[in-house]
C-alpha cells in the first residue's frame, strides 16, 4: 500500500476515535464511529484475497447496522427528551437499542457472530487493529452512558460473553479465531463490572489491549496462524516461545502475570457488592478460557514436530520484522502485578 494512503488511513482511524472520546452529543460520536469505520476498510481488503475481501464485507455491514441503529436510537432519545446530550438517556427503548447496536460493534455475545470470521480473513496486523484500537471508540461510549442501562442486562450480557467466549476457543485450530473468542471472554470481563466500577473496565481494557498486542505480535514475528505451526517453532527459537507461551497465560489470567491483576479486581469487586454467585460464575468461566491457552502452550512447548535429522540446524532463517514493540508489550504483559497498585492508582 502508498505510504501516503497508509498515513492518511492510520490518521483517519485516529481522528475517528478522538472525536468519539470527546463528543458529548450523539451525532458527533455516531460520526466518529463512521470515519473510524471507513477508514479500516480499506487496510482490511488490501491484499485483494477472496477470503479478506468476504471478511471486509461483513465487517461493512455489521458496523453500518450497528451505526444505524445508533443513529436511530438517538434521535428517536431526543425526540422524546428533546437533546442531543449523552448524559439524558431517558427512554428505555432508545437506551436498550443503543447497547444492543453497542454490543454488536465491540462483540459481546449473542452480537459476536460476526467475530470469529471477519478476525479469521484479515492478516494480523489489521487484525490486531481490529481487536484493540478499533474497541476504544465503542468502549468510551458504553462506558459514558453506562449508568442509563438496565443493571441486570448489562450483567447477563457479561456473563453470556465471558461463557461464550471460552467455549468457543475449546475446538478451534486457527489462531485468529482463538484470539477473536479470547477477545470476546475479555469484553464479558469488562461490561459486568462496568456500574459498580468504571475505574476496573479501564483498567481490563488497558491491560487487554497490552496482552493481545503481545500475542498478536508474536504470531506476526513467527508467521503462525494454526496450532500445528506452533509446534515446529519451538526448535528455531526456544527462548522466544517461552515468553510466547507466557503471554498466552496472562491473556488466561494466569497469577503472578499481568492479566491476573484485572481479573482479581473484578473478582474482588463484585465480592464487596454482594455478587458472589456472579463472581464464582465469572472465575469458573475463566477456567475454561485458560484451557485453551493452556492447550496452545502444550503445542508451542511441549511437542516437538517429526523430523529425521539428528543434528541441529545450524543456520537460521534471519528476519527484516522489527521485534521492539514485540519486547516491549510483552515486558508489560508478563510484568506489571507487583505494580498493581500503582497501575490502579493511575487508573483512578
Amino acid at each position: 500500500m502508498n505510504p501516503y494512503v497508509l498515513a492518511t488511513l492510520l490518521s483517519s482511524l485516529g481522528l475517528g476515535t478522538t472525536l468519539t472520546f470527546a463528543s458529548s452529543h450523539w451525532l458527533l460520536a455516531w460520526m466518529g464511529l463512521e470515519i473510524n469505520t471507513l477508514a479500516i476498510v480499506p487496510l482490511m481488503a488490501q491484499h485483494h484475497h477472496p477470503r479478506a475481501v468476504e471478511a471486509t464485507t461483513k465487517y461493512f455491514l455489521i458496523q453500518a447496522t450497528a451505526a444505524a441503529v445508533i443513529l436511530f436510537a438517538s434521535t428517536t432519545n431526543a425526540w422524546i427528551t428533546g437533546e442531543w446530550n449523552m448524559v439524558n438517556m431517558s427512554d428505555p427503548v432508545a437506551t436498550t437499542m443503543i447497547l444492543a447496536a453497542l454490543s454488536l460493534k465491540v462483540g459481546l455475545a449473542p452480537m459476536h457472530f460476526w467475530m470469529p470470521e471477519v478476525l479469521q480473513g484479515l492478516d494480523l496486523l489489521t487484525g490486531l487493529i481490529l481487536s484493540t484500537w478499533q474497541k476504544l471508540a465503542p468502549f468510551a461510549l458504553i462506558i459514558q452512558t453506562s449508568q442509563a442501562f438496565d443493571p441486570l442486562l448489562l450483567t447477563a450480557l457479561g456473563l453470556t460473553s465471558v461463557l461464550v467466549g471460552g467455549s468457543g476457543g475449546l475446538n478451534q485450530t486457527q489462531l485468529r479465531k482463538i484470539l477473536a473468542y479470547s477477545s470476546i471472554a475479555h469484553m464479558g470481563w469488562m461490561v459486568i463490572i462496568l456500574q459498580h466500577a468504571p475505574h476496573l473496565t479501564f483498567l481490563a481494557l488497558l491491560m487487554y489491549i497490552l496482552m493481545t498486542s503481545a500475542a498478536f505480535l508474536t504470531l506476526k514475528l513467527s508467521y503462525a496462524t494454526k496450532v500445528g505451526a506452533l509446534a515446529t517453532t519451538w526448535s528455531k527459537s526456544p527462548l522466544f516461545m517461552a515468553t510466547a507461551a507466557l503471554v498466552l497465560l496472562s491473556l488466561g489470567g494466569l497469577p503472578p502475570l499481568t492479566g491476573f491483576m484485572p481479573k482479581w479486581f473484578i473478582l474482588q469487586e463484585l465480592a464487596k457488592q454482594g455478587l458472589p454467585l456472579t463472581a464464582t460464575v465469572m472465575a469458573l468461566a475463566a477456567l475454561i478460557s485458560l484451557y485453551f491457552y493452556l492447550r496452545l502452550c502444550y503445542a508451542m512447548t511441549l511437542t516437538v514436530s517429526p523430523n529425521t535429522a539428528t543434528s541441529t540446524t545450524p543456520w537460521r532463517t534471519q528476519t527484516n520484522q522489527v521485534s521492539t514493540p514485540l519486547a516491549l508489550f510483552t515486558v508489560m504483559a508478563l510484568g506489571l502485578l507487583p505494580v498493581a497498585p500503582t497501575v490502579v492508582a493511575l487508573v483512578i
